[in-house]
């Protein structure tokens, strides 16, 4: 759908060389190059001549002349109120380099990725709700520059739910807002290293990318072994660091909970070593046989940093998150966020309180929580069927699930062959630690079912049966 611009239509960039020939013919070419090479792109409006004209300091005549042949050629066409626009040019305009090939797309069956949630059922009312109060209410003294630790107010709304619905004991005075939970844990781990903290323990196998993210805040992050109890604290204990990140409440990629004595041993660990504690707390408000365990945190504020984001639970696309530290980690996240990047949009901000407030946030759980449920309950249906009992983990909380192949099976062969009939899922080894993909582990798939259907999971499951070879996913 076009966009209507104000009067004038928009700004363009375009250099003529008063030197180098006639100004209409470089204006032509600029344009056709512009459109050739897409950074015009198809419907997108270009200014009115009086306006490109005064931009240039040319006559009118020379727009209206280029203009006039680019709609010849067939580049632009031009509606009486619409103004002039790039035309859709059939069989298309590429960037794609000479000799590069396209590959034709296969149908996606089903789409098994990690950590997506349902992006189909974004509460985008009730945001645009948020939004638009937001822009109503914030007083015009909060549209400058944002307090780095972020708006007050998302601050004290936060941490409240923190307390209400995790158990925790943070208050707003312990919150940074941040853009997301990676932007959080660079500013945490940069800050901790200022703490003079060398090593970070990270969870084997455990989410992607974080030891390219403990390197860059100049930590060396070592690889600590993940049990059906969660992260094993005796190899803790034994690989010499002094802070660990990990996902206790719903373990990424196993799905274990870290068990109570573990949890108790590893607040140990923490006052022993005078060591951190980052709790991963991604998805933890979706669990389904009872409720959510509640946050580390909670038991020992002055160890732990709880750090969260609303990408599970709404959308990646609000970049909206929360670190939640002991007090003398504050300044230096704070300070982090000001060298970095000023802080997080103060509207957004406001938008997130008033929807926490006003219990649209809870809402949207809610119904997202039986959603979740209903996938899941589908998903064990069809893996049992095909793959026989036992063999699915980590279906208590979240949005993803363990599926462990018969001993023997290629976890590669299955990812690939599964691709090829239009199923994307990643294997275990898809999560393990760099360097650690050679130490035995059993087989093993992971099933994110946040954005498939009951209709692709069912269909998904049957394909990968016939990727791992088991003939009991024919079923009809």
């Amino acid at each position: 759908m076009a966009v209507d611009w104000a009067r004038g239509g928009p700004d363009l960039l375009v250099a003529l060389d008063r030197g180098a020939g006639p100004l209409g013919i470089q204006l032509q070419d600029q344009l056709r190059t512009a459109i050739r090479d897409r950074r015009l792109g198809a419907g997108e409006r270009l200014p009115s001549t009086r306006r490109l004209a005064d931009l240039l300091g040319v006559s009118r005549s020379t727009v209206v002349d280029a203009y006039e042949q680019l709609l010849a050629e067939g580049y632009v066409e031009s509606t009486v109120g619409s103004g002039t626009r790039v035309a859709a040019i059939p069989g298309g305009l590429t960037l794609r380099a000479p000799g590069v090939a396209s590959s034709p797309s296969r149908p996606i069956v089903a789409d098994f990725e990690y950590g997506i949630p349902d992006l189909g059922s974004a509460p985008l009312t009730d945001w645009s709700w948020a939004v638009s109060e937001a822009t109503r209410a914030l007083p015009t003294a909060e549209l400058g520059d944002a307090d780095p630790a972020g708006s007050p107010h998302l601050r004290e709304v936060v941490t409240a739910y923190h307390r209400r619905v995790r158990s925790g004991c943070a208050v707003a005075e312990d919150a940074v807002v941040v853009s997301g939970f990676r932007q959080g844990l660079a500013f945490t781990l940069a800050t901790l290293a200022q703490h003079g903290i060398r090593r970070i323990a990270l969870e084997d196998p455990g989410p992607r990318e974080h030891d390219l993210i403990a390197r860059r805040a100049c930590l060396d992050p070592v690889p600590v072994p993940v049990d059906d109890g969660g992260l094993d604290v005796d190899r803790l204990h034994a690989s010499g660091a002094r802070a660990v990140l990990l996902t206790p409440a719903h373990q990424c990629p196993t799905g274990v909970a870290l068990g109570p004595t573990r949890r108790r041993d590893l607040i140990a660990w923490a006052d022993e070593v005078d060591g951190v504690i980052l709790e991963d707390d991604y998805d933890a408000e979706f669990r389904y046989d009872r409720q959510p365990v509640g946050s580390l945190q909670g038991l020992n504020p002055g160890r732990v940093i709880a750090l969260g984001s609303v990408s599970k639970t709404l959308t990646p696309a609000m970049r909206l998150g929360w670190v939640l530290a002991p007090p003398r980690f504050v300044p230096g996240i704070v300070e982090e966020q000001r060298l970095s990047s000023r802080g997080t949009p103060a509207l957004d901000q406001e938008a997130l309180a008033l929807l926490m407030e006003s219990g649209r946030y809870d809402r949207h759980l809610r119904r997202m929580r039986e959603i979740y449920r209903a996938r899941r309950d589908v998903l064990a249906v069809e893996v049992e069927h095909a793959f026989g009992p036992g063999r699915l983990h980590g279906l208590a909380a979240g949005c993803h699930a363990l599926l462990r192949l018969p001993d023997g099976t290629s976890e590669h062969t299955v990812v690939t062959t599964a691709a090829a009939m239009g199923v994307r899922v990643n294997g275990l080894a898809h999560y393990r630690f760099p360097g650690m993909e050679t130490e035995p582990r059993p087989p093993a798939l992971v099933l994110g079912f946040g954005n498939v259907s009951e209709s692709q999971i069912r269909e998904g499951i049957r394909t990968l049966a016939r990727s791992a070879g088991h003939g009991g996913s024919d079923r009809a």
